[in-house]
């Protein structure tokens, strides 16, 4: 295969479009976690030679191996790719020197509050003493606008190339849904946004290898608000419905139901559903992520924003509130009742814990003396407050020495028939059973 083509100015930059629709070119992505791995498998199925980079050595081990350790991605997709040697993995950057894109996927949390953008540091850091000229360099982890342009590429100019003239820089927001089984890297569209025309070009050239559609936008700070926005969106509503869920149940009206009437209009209106709590790594952090920047600049609260963190970061204490409501009704109290959670998880078909609302619900119900289990096929050991907690076996014997069971998320692989005919009180802050079962209260 040809090489690197960095000093052919008189084209431009059109030999590197080149080299990516002949897939020739070679891909470096850096962090292999549930972004980064579908995004390498992605390049490598296409066609292209892959070099994933990560930090975590056991990681690196299982790719070299063939094994993959996140559930959204095979592992014989992965033994394929390293048998054609278009897949390899290390924690080294120096081969990205040979790179001709290189994808930056590495997490982006919260630290008290603050975005905590060390890991985006370290990769620049660490990517800028290795760049070469000709390289396509493009930010994927989600952040505030103008982190591109004011962190990333300080660090990559320090070994003395020339952004725009020695090597491009691009923002696309990464969207991948982990455990969803319909929507996968492949099948989302993606938003690009370049420091240059250039930039944009190249970056919607590489994505259109791999993805249905690449929409493009002004620049790197429109493709970062684009993210939260996204984000923000889902917050307020969520936020919305869950607020709505509260009043309603006081009135005795059933928002479930209320939500699939009004769902059936055909303009205007989306369905968003009530929950126990938001977790994982988009929903809490990316809104966020705008109001710190805006509070940062502007000296002002992105509102809306910040009242939907409130109402979601109250819902599991509202959901501990309504078990303990829920079992002195039954004449019980929440000390020494067995409580059995199903789901562990943040969200349903993923063994992702981050913020799980399920993990602030246990804990909760274990400060008060409750005798607390749990199930969830995706989570097979919970550690909580130093003590670790393992997934109970769902059995007829299990459910009916409950005195309450509690479904916080609907999660994969889980019997809900079972759970329905065997259980003796439900509590369903997620609508998982349905119209299943006789003794079910839903959020």
């Amino acid at each position: 295969m040809s090489t690197k083509q960095p000093d052919n100015r008189s084209r431009g930059w059109s030999w590197l479009v080149d080299r990516i629709e002949n897939r020739d070119a070679v891909v470096g992505v850096v962090g292999l976690g549930y972004v980064g791995l579908p995004v390498a498998t992605a390049f490598a199925e296409a066609g292209f030679r892959v070099l994933g980079v990560d930090s975590d050595a056991d990681r690196v081990s299982s790719i070299q191996d063939g094994r993959s350790y996140i559930p959204d991605v095979d592992d014989k997709p992965i033994d394929d790719l390293q048998s054609r040697k278009r897949l390899r993995a290390s924690t080294s950057y120096r081969g990205l020197a040979k790179a001709d894109a290189v994808v930056i996927c590495v997490p982006t949390p919260l630290t008290d509050g603050t975005p905590d953008l060390s890991l985006i540091r370290g990769v620049g850091k660490k990517l800028g003493q290795v760049l070469t000229p000709g390289t396509l360099v493009v930010l994927e982890s989600t952040t505030y606008p103008g982190t591109t342009e004011e962190v990333l590429l300080p660090l990559l100019t320090k070994g003395g190339l020339e952004a725009g003239k020695d090597f491009l820089v691009a923002y696309s927001p990464e969207r991948i849904d982990p455990g969803n089984p319909i929507y996968r890297f492949e099948d989302i569209p993606k938003i690009v946004g370049g420091m240059t025309k250039a930039a944009t070009k190249s970056a919607e050239t590489l994505y259109t290898q791999v993805v249905p559609k690449v929409i493009t936008v002004n620049g790197t700070r429109e493709a970062e608000m684009a993210k939260l926005l996204e984000n923000t969106f889902r917050h307020v509503n969520i936020a919305l419905v869950n607020e709505l869920a509260l009043y309603a149940n006081d009135l005795g009206i059933d928002i479930w139901q209320c939500i699939e009437a009004a769902a059936t209009k055909p303009f205007g209106f989306l369905p968003f559903w009530p929950s126990p709590g938001w977790g994982g790594h988009c929903i809490p952090l990316d809104p966020a992520y705008l109001s710190w920047r805006v509070r940062k600049d502007q000296a002002h609260e992105v509102r809306f924003v910040e009242l939907a963190h409130q109402v979601n970061a109250e819902m599991p204490k509202h959901v501990v509130e309504r078990i303990a409501l829920l079992l002195n009704e039954q004449g019980k109290s929440v000390r020494n009742s067995k409580i059995m959670a199903i789901g562990a998880a943040y969200k349903g078909g993923t063994g992702d814990t981050r913020g799980s609302a399920g993990e602030k619900i246990l804990k909760a119900l274990n400060k008060r003396g409750a005798n607390i289990s749990y199930h969830d096929p995706l989570v097979p050991e919970f550690v909580l407050e130093a003590k670790t907690f393992k997934s109970s076996k769902l059995t007829k014997s299990a459910l009916r020495a409950q005195d309450l069971v509690v479904v916080l998320i609907k999660q994969s692989g889980v019997d809900w028939n079972l759970v329905a005919n065997e259980s003796e009180f439900i509590f369903d802050c997620c609508n998982a059973l349905g119209q299943l079962g006789s003794k079910v209260v839903r959020l």
